[in-house]
């Protein structure tokens, strides 16, 4: 069947063209109507406190998110007509001032002090806004975007809904510069390793497509987060590049020995197709250990860059041969020559200290894993982007100002009497760090009935058989401070409640916190685990995937462990995306090198020779993969200003040199020592293969074919053919 397709693929790769052009309208359509998801918070599990807490804010109480609005210098009929014209936007639940509490006319000095702290200080007030939909809705968006027009240049609007707000603004500015600066990097780094200079313009284009039809497909999934949407194309790009250049290297291998190239490119395919379904593998594996995060933000990049590796190996099989046969003639016209180091010296230094290499080894885990162990992450995420965005300087100016950092909102039963609620308030306020509190029974007069109050101003606070409290802190979000005092809120709201809930921006990121450090456990051995099973079945061995996982996990390690030693931090997610993409991703290059290894010991050749041979015909294919990922997450590091997206990045490309120099200096002199105890735990590991059987080959092909095969291996070696089901990615451009 797979050649029947190959063969009818070659025969029209001008319509197979078409097609594929075709298929990029819808594609592109559906990757517009795909919703971007800017709020990391709603991806916490649904059965934690503070998302039941968040849930009912948004129903009953209308308050799905709340900003707060400052005004400067301004008189207080200004900041009433604000107040009027800000409750008139469409998606603003309320607007909570003074002028709603208590009246306009009311004099600022005869309030009472905790009153009158929480909205004014100096010369400046603050009204607390509130909206109807999810703070990242696209309702809510425009809502801010009114609210702001509103206001003159002595407004200011915090909160962490503006913060989304601000971020979405930032990284659809610079969406565009990601790609391009992967795209001319990475083909920069191809046209110094492949023969010519039209070759990476078509394998971008394939690419191109498959990154397309990704983004297409997305919309199946209802929406992405900015993160997937700002990483998955120079992931794609550097993570499926390799399959496209090893159908092209095969094609090239194949050509010479048939009379019509398509009948060349029909074996190509399925030698390719054979080759790419089991070294996809473990990438693919390594993206879906990602979906078992309990942050559900893991499940959102790996199951879209898992659909994006299917869909590249799809586009390589099917619409890159169409696009090498139409652009043969201009590739093989403009090529030139091509930087293709010669690593015979270094791989023969490597095997003769190939000892002291695997002490280096295993002394280079000391450091890595202490380092790894011990590099800070931080989990505030308006850390990460330039700090003179608006949203910044407005949450900036609340803390100064009203010395409010974070806000907690409380949830619970209006059960409770007056005297208990009063109770609760005092010892609310005199927790450790607490600056003020808004609630029901605070804003409520002693000896004043409940029915004299103005039912707008208990809607704000009751609802439904709940009861909304507001409490303010001087402690930052993400701080070891509002950790603990949310531990001592919650324990004396559970003596007065124990169904309360506390939710909020601080509250949900101390649960953050907690669920990104049990996931990065989690998804770390379930990634070590499936490419451990993976390795194992393809070459049939106890050993190997031992020793390959170990040499990844080391790059991993080092790699990880480099903030540690500069000093600096590193977003919460980072160790959890990189451990299971570096590990997927560059897996490979361990494999490609152990599968030429014994391929050179099944021609009988002696294991120092061999492994020299095998590094010999692997090292170009490693650095140039390595290079291309390097590339392509490199040039998204360099113009995001987003840290968050920009270290994601930098921790990818440098993972990628870190993992091919790994390869070329540690793992010959790991598989040349532990050669003997492969050879016990590992079937048929010397076992020479059966020849090849090739059909259609132009006269006297097949003899000189099978000649090459029976013959020793010769010093130079261009054989691409791997033995186990499960193979490296063959990127040697020659």
């Amino acid at each position: 069947m797979l050649q029947k397709i190959a063969h009818a693929l070659t025969r029209k790769p001008k319509l197979v063209a078409t097609v594929a052009v075709l298929l990029l309208i819808p594609s592109v359509l559906c990757a517009a109507a795909t919703r971007v998801n800017y709020d990391i918070l709603s991806y916490l599990p649904a059965e934690l406190d503070s998302v039941k807490g968040e849930a009912l804010l948004e129903d009953p109480f209308q308050m799905a998110a709340t900003t707060m609005l400052i005004v400067e210098g301004m008189p207080p009929e200004y900041s009433n007509q604000l107040l009027a014209e800000v409750e008139q936007v469409p998606g603003v639940s309320n607007v909570i001032w003074l002028s709603n509490l208590i009246g306009v006319q009311f004099p600022t000095e005869m309030l009472p002090t905790d009153l009158r702290d929480i909205f004014f200080s100096g010369d400046a007030t603050m009204m607390i806004v509130q909206y109807d939909s999810p703070g990242a809705s696209e309702r809510t968006m425009n809502a801010i975007d009114a609210v702001r027009k509103l206001c003159n240049q002595k407004c200011f609007l915090a909160g962490f809904s503006v913060f989304i707000r601000d971020t979405k603004d930032l990284i659809s500015r610079e969406m565009p510069l990601y790609v391009v600066m992967a795209v001319i990097l990475s083909i920069i780094a191809m046209g110094l390793t492949m023969e010519s200079s039209l070759l990476p313009v078509a394998l971008m284009l394939s690419i191109g497509l498959a990154i397309l039809y990704n983004f297409g497909t997305n919309i199946f999934m209802g929406e992405i987060s900015f993160i997937t949407q700002a990483i998955a194309a120079v992931l794609q790009l550097g993570v499926t590049m390799d399959y496209s250049i090893f159908l092209y290297d095969r094609y090239r291998e194949e050509a010479p020995q048939y009379e019509d190239k398509r009948d060349a490119m029909a074996v190509s395919i399925v030698a390719a197709f054979k080759s790419l379904f089991g070294s996809s593998l473990t990438t693919i594996a390594g993206f879906l250990a990602l979906c078992f995060m309990r942050l559900t933000l893991g499940r959102d990049i790996g199951l879209v860059m898992a659909k994006g590796v299917v869909l590249g190996i799809a586009t390589v099989i099917l619409v890159l041969p169409a696009i090498l046969l139409l652009m043969d003639g201009a590739i093989q016209k403009h090529r030139h020559r091509c930087l293709k180091p010669d690593t015979t010296g270094l791989n023969a230094f490597v095997v003769r200290h190939s000892k002291s290499f695997v002490i280096l080894f295993v002394l280079l885990f000391i450091p890595a894993i202490y380092a790894n162990n011990h590099t800070q992450m931080y989990y505030k995420l308006d850390e990460a982007v330039p700090q003179d965005m608006p949203s910044i300087v407005s949450n900036n100016k609340l803390k100064d100002e009203f010395n409010m950092a974070s806000t907690h909102f409380i949830v619970m039963s209006d059960s409770l009497d007056h005297a208990s609620m009063k109770e609760l308030t005092k010892e609310i306020d005199a927790l450790p760090g607490i600056t003020s509190s808004v609630a029901y029974d605070k804003l409520l007069p002693d000896g004043i009935p409940d029915f004299f109050i103005p039912k707008d101003i208990k809607d704000i606070c009751k609802q439904n058989g709940y009861q909304m409290m507001m409490v303010n802190s001087k402690y930052v979000t993400a701080s070891d401070q509002v950790g603990e005092q949310l531990a001592q809120l919650d324990a004396l709201l559970k003596r007065y409640d124990p169904d309360a809930y506390i939710t909020g921006e601080a509250a949900m990121t101390n649960d953050l916190i907690q669920v990104a450090n049990e996931d990065f456990r989690v998804t770390s051995y379930l990634s070590i685990l499936a490419i451990f099973i993976l390795v194992a079945i393809a070459f049939k061995s106890i050993s190997i995937p031992v020793l390959l996982v170990a040499t990844i996990e080391l790059a991993i390690y080092i790699n990880q462990g480099i903030p540690y030693f500069t000093g600096s931090e590193v977003a919460f997610i980072t160790p959890t995306v990189i451990s299971c993409i570096q590990l997927g991703a560059t897996v490979d290059y361990a494999i490609l090198m152990t599968t030429r290894f014994q391929e050179e010991l099944q021609k009988g050749l002696d294991r120092k020779i061999a492994i020299q041979n095998a590094a010999k015909a692997a090292d170009v294919s490693i650095l140039t993969s390595a290079l291309v990922f390097f590339c392509a997450t490199l040039g998204v590091a360099l113009v995001s200003t987003m840290d968050l997206i920009s270290g994601i990045c930098l921790m990818l490309s440098r993972g990628a040199v870190i993992s091919a120099l790994i390869c070329m200096f540690i793992l010959p002199s790991v598989l040349v020592t532990f050669e003997p105890v492969i050879a016990k735990t590992t079937l048929h590991w010397r076992t020479p293969r059966a020849p090849r059987q090739r059909k259609g080959l132009k006269p006297n092909a097949e003899a000189a074919f099978h000649e090459e095969e029976s013959t020793a291996h010769k010093e130079e070696t261009t054989g691409e053919e791997k033995v186990p089901a499960l193979q490296g990615k063959e990127s040697d451009p020659q």
